[in-house]
């Protein structure tokens, strides 16, 4: 997408540019190469990984700076969209543009230089464990405690949600620090190795087939990563755009299946599709559709930093509150079938459920948005 000022107005035009439609046929080869038509949520693929990093799509989502490809706000939207109409079940945004762009961009360097590049080329994973069972909604509550003695940080506590967490090498820990000098009672971030001691990770799978993890650690070595929970607002942005974009894609690829069997159903001698009801229904859900690209196309095309942070909140926010009653109803339409995990309509409601739900209620999403309207 390229936006252009011409005698003094703002011109928009909403065609990719050469290097997003390639980005854009890259994906969608790689969904039809390795999704084709399945539907049924299979989990997190190793196969799958191996090959976005080969053809450089886990590199291009970190940051120039990192050594990755810095790719524009529209190319990251371009590639979780067409991720989205695949139904792909690969956590590039838990493991990506959540944790991995954190570390990239706040780790030490004695640790990026030895996590990063394996990082880069999908041989290692790591994942963010920060929200807890006693936050109520509110991930600031952090009961997670971490101990300085000796010039080493010891935590203790659990971390019962971690996204993408099961397999991966390193987590991001969010804990409380007890006793360090000029820190105490901060929240900071620690990188802790999957094979240090005293971590114990069971895995647990999600409603999108995607496995967390449920981490205890009990005198567990981390390392700090310098920031607090402040540096979490420099992923959210663009991980937030990259939920709403692959939401959007998964909606597309919903109502295009629904739209086919309406048209291919009969019932009562003719298609389903030609009853003036379900008509009306199906116009009503192809407006969340729209509605829904043009919020995230008003972020793309935002001129200022705050405006686009504002606007990647909003559209955040209009999906994670709209995306579920729209799988409802794709579902309502297949009829009993529709629960099957055999159909797109079934597996693409289950990962709306966990991108909209996840890492905070739908509520708090529009009452963070809300907040910035005043």
């Amino acid at each position: 997408m390229i936006t252009n000022a011409v005698e003094g107005s703002f011109c928009v035009n909403f065609e990719l540019t050469e290097d997003e439609e390639m980005l854009k046929a890259l994906v969608e080869r790689f969904v039809i190469d390795h999704y084709g038509q399945e539907s049924r949520s299979t989990g997190f693929s190793a196969t799958n990984w191996s090959t976005l990093a080969e053809l450089g799509l886990i590199a291009a989502l970190f940051p120039e700076d990192a050594g990755g490809l810095g790719v524009a706000p529209t190319a990251i939207a371009t590639i979780f969209e067409a991720l989205g109409r695949g139904l792909t079940r690969e956590p590039l945004i838990e493991s990506i543009m959540v944790a991995g762009r954190l570390f990239a961009a706040h780790a030490p360097a004695a640790l990026r230089d030895e996590w990063l590049e394996r990082l880069m080329t999908g041989t290692r994973r790591i994942a963010l464990a920060h929200q807890e069972a006693g936050s109520h909604g509110d991930n600031r509550e952090i009961e997670t405690r971490a101990a300085f003695s000796e010039g080493i940080y010891r935590l203790s506590g659990a971390k019962p949600y971690c996204f993408a967490g099961d397999g991966a090498d390193g987590f991001v820990v969010s804990a409380r620090i007890e006793n360090a000098p000029g820190q105490k009672g901060s929240t900071e971030l620690f990188f802790v190795r999957r094979d240090a001691c005293g971590l114990v990770c069971r895995p647990w799978r999600l409603a999108d087939s995607i496995m967390a993890a449920s981490l205890t650690l009990e005198n567990t070595p981390g390392v700090l990563i310098p920031g607090g929970l402040a540096v979490l607002h420099d992923t959210d942005v663009l991980a937030s755009l990259a939920q709403s974009a692959e939401m959007l894609g998964i909606m597309e690829r919903l109502f295009a299946d629904t739209l086919d069997y309406l048209r291919t159903r009969q019932q009562f001698g003719q298609p389903l599709g030609t009853f003036q009801a379900i008509q009306h229904r199906m116009v009503e859900q192809y407006l969340v559709v729209e509605q829904g690209r043009a919020l995230l196309n008003l972020a793309l095309v935002s001129r200022e930093p705050d405006e686009f942070v504002r606007n990647v909140h909003g559209v955040r926010a209009y999906f994670a509150e709209g995306a579920l009653p729209f799988g409802h109803e794709m579902i309502q339409f297949h009829g009993g079938m529709g629960i099957m995990d055999e159909l797109a309509v079934a597996s693409g409601h289950k990962r709306l459920l966990v991108l909209s739900r996840w890492p905070e209620p739908a509520l708090e999403t529009l009452d963070r948005y809300a907040a910035m309207l005043d």
